[in-house]
């Protein structure tokens, strides 16, 4: 069958002819790809930043944003059917004992380190035309998301950090909950950086929670992501002509940050304006670049005496997973226009090599590896 793989030694990727795989236990489902997205962690394994083969292999099958349909169970698998449309987890625990995160099934917070994930590190992805996969990593999804559901791996950055963000603020004295048990009242002024998927999905997620949300980025002159914001109830900032300072002085107060742009240059001058008893969520992961200067006494004066707290949120639960495909239908119900015009092209597996080179732009684009 047909895959597009990476190959690191020999600093080249295409389309390659890839073994079909075949059932080997009763707890396994095959799935048929139908789409998978392309993220910037794709284009930087193909420009060969990072990204590892499986052992024994030479090459690497790209592609952790899946969206597929189930072809195939063994006799063990309950909770999914034939004619499934299914989203696959990324991460697979290290099975070292010792790591009690692996253990319980939250591999997303692994203490060793060798864990293993689709299409990026020691295991196989998703942009090939048939994977097979324990079935405790696939999730079921109503056929009425078929033209979007291939945006949940990427919302489930969100739904980490926000799942996190709820966990930490539950120090703070809050006057009441809403009717969901979330914290209401103060702080709930949010500031999303970044206008790329992750960011768009988490200002919907922002929003969704209840919050004010501000979204800052740089936006090229013929892109319509400040319109596509504005309407889903988001107030857009371009930073090409409004500078940070600026920008803290027309929010006020910065209950928390979601920063998706992997800037953090961007990121610690941010910080600096976050509110008191704030949160700062880092989600990007910035390549290799000289050193920045930044004022490590403020920043620690801050964080003591602002009781502010800064964590980073990577990969998700298959809980997160659950979640972000039950926010996708809400988006869909809300936002339908908005939340289609996230996908701006999609492409079949032959030519997938042309965006993954950054030949074709726009907020997110998708190889159709099946119709």
């Amino acid at each position: 069958m047909k895959a597009l793989a990476v190959f690191p030694q020999d600093r080249r990727f295409g389309v390659i002819d890839h073994p079909e795989p075949a059932l080997k236990s009763p707890h396994e489902v095959m799935i048929r790809m139908l789409e998978v997205g392309i993220c910037g962690t794709d284009k930087e394994i193909v420009g060969f930043q990072y990204g590892e083969p499986p052992e024994g292999s030479n090459y690497l099958v790209l592609g952790h944003e899946s969206l597929g349909e189930v072809v195939e169970m063994g006799s063990n698998v309950t909770h999914l059917k034939r004619g499934d449309l299914a989203v696959v987890t990324v991460r697979r625990p290290c099975g070292i004992p010792s790591c009690t995160a692996c253990a319980a099934g939250r591999q997303d917070f692994c203490f060793t380190g060798d864990y293993t994930e689709r299409g990026i590190m020691k295991r196989h992805g998703y942009m090939t035309e048939f994977v097979c996969e324990e079935a405790r990593y696939v999730n079921p999804v109503p056929r009425a998301l078929r033209d979007v559901a291939v945006l949940v791996e990427p919302l489930t950055i969100a739904e980490k950090g926000v799942e996190q963000l709820w966990e930490i603020q539950r120090r703070l004295p809050w006057a009441a909950t809403d009717a969901n048990g979330k914290p209401s009242g103060r702080g709930r002024n949010a500031l999303v950086l970044g206008a790329g998927p992750v960011g768009i999905l988490g200002t919907m997620k922002l929003i969704l929670e209840g919050f004010e949300t501000t979204v800052y980025s740089r936006v090229p002159p013929a892109s319509d992501v400040s319109g596509l914001l504005r309407s889903i109830g988001a107030r857009f900032v371009d930073a090409a002509s409004t500078d940070v300072p600026t920008l803290a002085k027309q929010m006020g107060t910065i209950d928390m940050v979601y920063e998706a742009t992997g800037v953090s240059s961007l990121a610690f001058q941010v910080m600096e304006y976050l509110g008191v008893n704030g949160a700062f969520v880092l989600t990007g992961v910035p390549g290799h670049k000289p050193p920045v200067g930044v004022d490590t006494d403020k920043l620690m004066r801050d964080r003591v005496l602002k009781n502010q707290v800064v964590f980073g949120t990577v990969n998700a639960s298959v809980e997160n997973f659950r979640n972000a495909i039950s926010d996708i239908g809400a988006f869909a119900e809300r936002w339908p226009r908005a939340l289609g015009e996230i996908i701006t092209h999609r492409v079949p597996l032959q030519d997938a090599t042309e965006p993954l080179s950054g030949k074709i732009g726009g907020i997110k684009n998708v190889v159709a590896v099946a119709s």
